[in-house]
């Protein structure tokens, strides 16, 4: 797992006093949107460097696709967890509820001033459904949409969580009342319940909105359709990833038939597999950062055997390419 940090302008854990973030249940936490791009999170991070100067970011080197990507704050004792894949945010957990205080509509709760008791938090988030206990771990969890509370129960009391049977809001025989020790907050679009331990849930992401230019296991005639004609067609060079292919281990010296679409204006290029112009280019996160526009008006791609024409709305022929598929891929 490796460990990223930016540069730091104050030693790591010195104090700063607590910030304050709204907590907006099964949406986000301050300017972090659950299905938010990971580069949307760096841009929130960079335009606030006096809260947010301490930053870790973890990810698994030997396999990047098999665990999260998680973008910490050690300081404010909360991290953001992206899924590998999308590299959109699916999960955020408090796990230092001290070092941070949430805004509830006008209420406050956590920080080192107001102590987010199970009592505090049931009157600020009103009644619901008896929670369920882990006692592998010995932890309480407490549900909300989109919203979760951890609890940890001491052993002398464990017997007041068995079998779903405690009262809400819990609170011990000697008076006392269990304070959190995590907070997540998820996606509320499905019943999932999120927490730690074996008996909870996964977070996903929220569904992409409509109109969304993320696009999985895409065609050519995609990209076309979704962002128009491409500034470039560039060739690649030198195919370093040949090696890995099963089909043909023979070393190649010609250049390499992959290529890439590039879009200056939106910062963007997107490589294909050369072998089949028209196939699937395998998965691509596709994300625009300038202009929506396409000065050439809307065009689309309509495949033939080893030839692609490209057509314009009018339905003027403006260009056509000739290549050859070897390998009968699609059409």
């Amino acid at each position: 797992m490796n460990n990223l940090q930016r540069p730091r302008r104050r030693c790591e854990g010195t104090a700063m006093g607590a910030i304050v973030l709204d907590l907006r249940p099964g949406l986000g936490l301050g300017p972090f949107s659950l299905g938010m791009p990971i580069c949307e999170a760096f841009a929130q991070i960079e335009q606030q460097p006096n809260i947010y100067d301490v930053v870790h970011v973890k990810h698994f080197d030997e396999d990047p696709l098999k665990l999260d990507i998680v973008i910490s704050f050690p300081d404010h004792g909360f991290h953001l967890r992206f899924d590998s894949w999308s590299q959109r945010l699916r999960l955020i957990e408090i796990f230092d509820v001290k070092r941070l205080q949430m805004r509830y509509a006008t209420s406050l709760i956590g920080g080192p001033s107001i102590l987010a008791t199970f009592v505090a938090v049931y009157a600020l988030f009103g009644p619901t459904f008896p929670g369920i206990y882990d006692k592998d771990i010995g932890v309480y969890f407490l549900f909300y949409p989109g919203l979760s509370f951890a609890f940890p129960i001491p052993s002398q009391y464990t017997d007041c969580c068995h079998n779903g049977e405690a009262e809400l809001p819990l609170e011990f025989p000697d008076g006392t009342t269990p304070v959190t020790c995590r907070v997540s907050v998820y996606d509320s679009s499905t019943d999932k319940k999120v927490g730690v331990g074996s008996l909870m849930d996964r977070a996903s992401a929220p569904p992409l909105p409509a109109g969304s230019l993320y696009m999985e296991e895409v065609h050519v005639k995609d990209v076309w359709t979704e962002l128009g004609r491409p500034c470039g067609i560039h060739q690649k060079q030198v195919d370093q990833m040949v090696i890995h292919s099963a089909l043909d281990p023979r070393p190649r010296t010609t250049l390499c038939g992959d290529y890439f679409y590039n879009y200056f204006t939106r910062g963007l290029d997107i490589l294909f597999d050369g072998q089949e112009i028209l196939g699937d280019c395998g998965r691509a996160a596709i994300q625009t950062q300038g202009s929506t526009s396409n000065p050439f008006g809307s065009t689309f791609v309509y495949g033939f055997q080893n030839v692609a024409f490209e057509i314009y709305a009018g339905a003027s022929m403006q260009q056509n390419l000739f290549y050859s598929n070897d390998r009968g891929g699609k059409q």
